[in-house]
């Protein structure tokens, strides 16, 4: 007799040490992000607004990082690890994994291999890391309503906005949803698909789609609804302190590399690639924005420099993981002249998208995304990879725009018809630091500080040339 031969249990999966401690230092570079666009955009306004500049990233901060995990991270990515469904490739289950119950097992945490290579991470720091992404974008949409708006009507907007707008567009792109690469999204439906995956995948490594096109349209549908600040185009509204926009940009470039590498989720050679492709393209659109200002208006700026920093982070982040160093520097020097050119159109538009979410975030996102099927190494077209990445590349891209547009419009409408978004014209005249959370940035200056007058003199130039630089 023989003895029948009995399958091996499955080997449990192990925690990758190394990818561990490389997505836990990521998540906190992009956690630092948002307290660096707080310095960013905080030195841009008036002197007599920082402080609610401030205020508002910090606020989007606080509210998303409770939201995601309560039920942010199961709309988004819910039905991934367990194989559920998801709702018409639109978002998943908000209460499959709310409150991350099940991430906890008797073992520990459960561990999540994303790619599906064998490399396993506790699945809390992917939802950190994700986490982290929900933040900035909320927080990126505050530079197009500066100095006028509630903050009680600004913490309910992030509320509903990220729960409408951000994680069903993630799931959307990255959670196996309609923009993404399965069986049933666009690109499978247009160009066919291969063993569950589509035949062209969409490329956005980083979140062109998800984080810049989305705040960018999400900051333009703000920027129509609540109005204009009072003297807009009229009055120069110059950046009070140029040393902390460039302490800001430099803090975001840093936590950029966690942004954009780290969306690799190994320290691996495509990673490396990720590093090398986001500082050249960057330091291109650096030079692309200064470049625009010699020439158009005889200077080259500081601000424009670290506006031309952001630019570029910007644009190489859907593309960083496909592109060449060359070709990341073709798309960062592009981003940065259209950036600048970009910033003006709220003058020949107008409406006062006040610290230019729109003229750099939308107009680069746009690019980096759609630029991405131009210079794919491998698809684009102008490697030889035909017209449908390209094609592909437009079409999420514009999806993307107006699902925010759309969305943001009406949730914006909803708050402005309940709750308001301005604040009295007295109160902006006054200063929001002072009616809105009753501080002043600084005491020094007495008078001068606390009104956001200058207190250095300089020549007077047209409101539209001062409002213009200010990106």
């Amino acid at each position: 007799m023989t003895t029948a031969l009995m399958p091996f249990a499955a080997e449990p999966p192990v925690i990758n040490e190394a990818a561990t401690a490389f997505m836990l230092i990521a998540s906190s570079m992009v956690l630092l992000m948002t307290p660096g666009l707080a310095l960013f955009y905080g030195g841009m306004t008036r002197s007599k607004s920082v402080l609610n500049m401030m205020m508002m990233s910090f606020g989007a901060l606080a509210a998303v990082g409770i939201i995601y995990v309560l039920w942010g991270y199961s709309m988004s990515f819910g039905n991934l690890q367990d194989g559920t469904s998801d709702i018409a490739g639109i978002f998943a289950n908000p209460f499959h994994l709310f409150g991350l119950g099940d991430l906890t097992g008797p073992d520990g945490p459960r561990l999540i291999d994303p790619f599906g290579v064998g490399v396993f991470i506790p699945e809390y720091i992917y939802v950190g890391f994700q986490l982290t992404f929900a933040v900035i974008t909320v927080a990126l949409i505050s530079g197009a309503i500066a100095d006028r708006v509630k903050f009680s009507t600004w913490m309910t907007f992030a509320v509903i906005w990220v729960t409408i707008v951000y994680f069903p567009l993630a799931h959307m792109v990255w959670g196996g949803g309609l923009l993404s690469g399965s069986e049933n999204g666009l690109s499978a439906k247009l160009f066919g698909a291969t063993d569950g995956v589509a035949n062209v995948l969409p490329i956005d490594f980083a979140g062109g789609t998800v984080v810049h096109i989305n705040a960018g349209a999400a900051g333009l549908a703000l920027a129509l609804v609540v109005g204009k600040r009072l003297g807009f185009g009229k009055v120069a509204m110059r950046p009070h302190n140029l040393p902390l926009v460039m302490i800001g940009a430099g803090l975001l470039w840093f936590g950029w590399f966690g942004f954009n590498a780290g969306s690799e989720l190994a320290a691996d050679g495509v990673a490396s690639a990720v590093w090398l492709n986001t500082t050249v393209a960057t330091c291109a659109a650096a030079i692309g924005w200064l470049l625009v200002e010699k020439v158009r208006d005889g200077h080259p700026t500081s601000l424009g420099a670290a506006s031309g920093v952001v630019a570029g982070l910007v644009a190489i982040t859907p593309a960083c993981g496909a592109l060449s160093p060359v070709g990341s520097i073709i798309l960062g020097v592009v981003a940065g002249g259209l950036s600048a050119l970009a910033v003006g159109l709220k003058y020949k538009f107008g409406y006062d998208d006040s610290l230019d979410v729109v003229g750099v975030h939308l107009v680069a996102g746009l690019w980096g995304t759609i630029g991405a099927g131009l210079l794919a190494t491998s698809t684009g077209l102008f490697y030889g990879g035909g017209w449908d990445q390209l094609v592909l590349q437009i079409l999420i891209a514009l999806i993307s725009l107006v699902l925010s547009l759309v969305l943001t419009y009406a949730i914006a409408m909803g708050l402005k018809a309940t709750l308001g978004w301005r604040i009295s014209e007295d109160e902006e005249s006054e200063g929001i630091d002072q009616t809105e959370h009753a501080e002043s940035a600084y005491e020094i200056g007495g008078f001068a500080a606390s009104s956001g007058r200058s207190t250095t003199h300089r020549p007077a130039v047209p409101a539209e040339q001062a409002e213009g630089a200010n990106a």
